[in-house]
């Protein structure tokens, strides 16, 4: 059936592009800043003139753009699996692999753990995530990208309305690829659908969505000789496929589907959402969220590699399943700004299958309960000021304490702005670090008794410039960190047992972070250098939180109209180089990275060369990833014992189709 979707949305797309098109004649800028410019009847044809400022995208924070069919700098860096920038992340070989962390942004916005297994959810829709659409035709857009090996990327969504008030979204992200080493296979499917509503009068307002997302990899525990077999380049392994692997037995799977509601009645109509509305309205509303999660591992036998078993064949499964409703209030006046009271009602159930009673003790199947929080938001332009913030404090229940916002902003003028925020935070890990349980037997525990509550605090300040660059710098601190390691002594590590003895942990000292972002680019005529640049240094009693000192990305790229103005061209080099640090390991039966300080990696250049072309409404991507793995040495890990992808051309395409 997924594949039936794919096929549907390419039909509707292409006959709707083969129509008409008119209206590549009407649009007439492209450009990203959202515009409340209105559809306008020609008084000469008395037929719509419709622009590219028509096709808005609402975030979930009801910040609005709209589409964008640019070729820029930008584009090239988001024109990946994930279709955001990966600046702080180092993938793995295969698409849709994990993705190790450069960086880390450790404020939390939400109040309530997750199910964890976070290295398999960097392709997953939270709620957050998801866009809804105001269109004046339909609209297509199709992401297509090679993979490696057997299988093809592809992201297709249509957006189309009923009425200028009611607006209907479908998507479909899948994708499959083998990869090049051994049982490294990952396929995924991310259905989404969403809706949005608005009354002639102004006075209702819905929106809704629903996901169902099953993301799928095979696990091989990585390469067990990359000495001789990875590092040594011996060219009978020049075909990973050939490299060995610690086993082709095992999975882990992601499933998750969920349903969302929120609607507001105002009682008065006003005109814009935004701050800066001068009419007074009362508006009431309700939130509504249920979201089912099961992670899986699977192996059709026991390994020593994650220690002894109770039972063979393994499979784990963890569910969790939660709901979400929320009644809030929202009071807008021109003299005080916008804001909004709500109280919520939060039910949780995570559990495994059976109870285990291990030489630790009794481990439970089930956490489970209510959770019930108030919090409050403002948000108000004076001048050129902006203000806005939450907070959110819990009343009843165990799971969290509190989250806290704070944020101002200021236009010094066109081309300068300036902003600071705060944010602290209190609530438990994740629920994989408070109970889980295995077949393997040292993959049982239970922790809320001895677990305290995560505390995180951060301040923040960024500097937004045409002229002297962007530059951001945060600096957090967080106790009782916690996190994955493992107490293999050196010689279990160097029989590479460390995943047999892999247990959750809480520092019981702080842990400071600072990190330092600039970027800026300079242009000469056709050519520009564009330069991306991070700092980091973390103050610890322990090695707990390992992230690399330096992290730079470097391009230089030429652009110009080419074909009599027919073809926007954009071709050039990227740069991309981080410092040796402790890089964390990759866990597969958690799906978790752990800390681990026995090994360094990093310190390598990683080289892109891409051409790409804009015509008309679509951008040709053509790209040699790391051309320059063949002449800088096999020391290019994005985990230890999980390398990076050795050279590679891939190609393909954004596209969007209007009617």
């Amino acid at each position: 059936m997924r594949y039936l979707l794919l096929l549907f949305l390419v039909f509707i797309s292409h006959s709707l592009f083969s129509q008409n098109d008119s209206l590549s004649s009407s649009i007439v800028n492209d450009t990203a800043r959202f515009n409340m410019k209105k559809i306008k009847k020609s008084k000469k044809t008395d037929t719509l003139e419709i622009t590219i400022k028509d096709y808005k995208i609402i975030s979930y924070s009801r910040d609005s753009t709209y589409l964008d069919t640019t070729l820029n700098i930008h584009k090239e860096y988001k024109y990946n699996y994930l279709r955001r920038d990966d600046f702080e992340l180092m993938p793995f070989s295969n698409v849709g692999q994990p993705y190790n962390h450069l960086g880390l942004d450790l404020d939390r916005n939400t109040l309530y753990p997750t199910i964890g297994s976070k290295a398999r959810h960097f392709n997953y829709y939270e709620v957050e995530d998801i866009s809804y659409y105001n269109v004046a035709t339909p609209l297509t857009d199709l992401f297509f990208k090679t993979t490696f090996e057997q299988g093809q990327l592809l992201d297709a969504m249509l957006t189309f309305n009923t009425s200028r008030r009611f607006n209907l979204s479908i998507g479909y992200k899948g994708f499959r690829s083998l990869g090049k080493y051994q049982w490294s296979q990952v396929k995924s499917g991310n259905f989404k659908s969403t809706a949005n509503y608005v009354t002639k009068n102004g006075r209702y307002r819905l929106r809704a969505h629903w996901t169902s997302q099953e993301i799928e990899g095979e696990e091989n525990g990585g390469i067990s000789n990359k000495e001789l077999q990875f590092e040594s380049k011996d060219p009978d392994f020049k075909d990973r496929s050939r490299i060995d692997v610690f086993f082709t037995d095992a999975e882990n799977i992601l499933i998750g589907k969920r349903y969302f509601l929120e609607h507001q009645y105002r009682l008065l109509k006003n005109e814009t959402d935004s701050a800066r509305s001068k009419s007074n309205y009362l508006g009431f509303g309700h939130t509504f969220t249920y979201e089912s999660k099961s992670y899986k591992f699977q192996q059709d036998a026991e390994n020593e590699f994650f220690g002894d078993a109770l039972v063979s064949p393994i499979g784990d499964r963890a569910n969790l399943k939660t709901m979400y409703n929320e009644i809030n209030a929202e009071f807008s006046n021109r003299t005080l700004g916008v804001l909004k009271a709500s109280v919520n009602l939060y039910n949780y159930n995570y559990f495994f299958n059976s109870t285990i009673t291990t030489n630790e003790g009794f481990i439970p199947n089930r956490l489970k309960g209510e959770e019930i929080a108030i919090g409050a938001k403002y948000k108000k332009q004076i001048g050129g000021f902006m203000l806005h913030g939450g907070i959110a404090y819990n009343i009843s229940g165990e799971l969290t304490g509190n989250i806290i916002d704070a944020a101002a902003s200021f236009q010094i003028n066109e081309k300068n702005k300036i902003s600071a925020s705060l944010h602290s935070s209190s609530r438990l890990p994740d629920f994989n670090f408070l109970l889980y349980q295995s077949d393997y037997e040292n993959y049982n525990w239970y922790n809320t008794q001895n677990f305290e509550k995560e505390r995180l605090s951060s301040l923040q300040f960024n500097l937004e410039s045409q002229v002297w660059g962007n530059i951001s710098a945060k600096y957090t601190t967080t106790d009782h960190y916690t996190y994955f390691t493992s107490l293999a002594n050196d010689e279990q590590a160097e029989a590479n047992l460390e995943n047999a003895y892999i247990k959750p942990f809480q520092e019981a000292n702080s842990v400071n972070y600072l990190k330092v972002k600039y970027f800026k680019e300079f242009r000469f005529g056709d050519w520009a250098l564009s330069n991306t640049f991070m700092y980091q240094n973390v103050t610890q009693d322990n090695e707990v939180l390992n992230l690399p000192t330096f992290v730079t990305r470097n391009t230089l790229y030429f652009t110009k109209h080419v074909f009599k103005k027919a073809m926007f061209l954009q071709t050039g080099i990227t740069f991309k180089y981080f410092s040796s640090y402790n890089m964390d390991a990759y866990n597969p039966l958690l799906a978790e990275f752990y800390t681990q300080n026995r090994e360094e990696l990093g310190a390598f250049p990683l080289l892109d060369f891409f051409i790409n072309a804009k015509v008309r409404t679509a951008r040709i991507y053509l790209k040699a990833e790391h051309f320059n793995s063949s002449f800088s040495g096999n020391t290019f890990y994005a985990a230890p014992d999980y390398p990076y992808r050795d050279f590679v051309i891939r190609f393909g395409l954004v596209w969007n189709f209007f009617y």
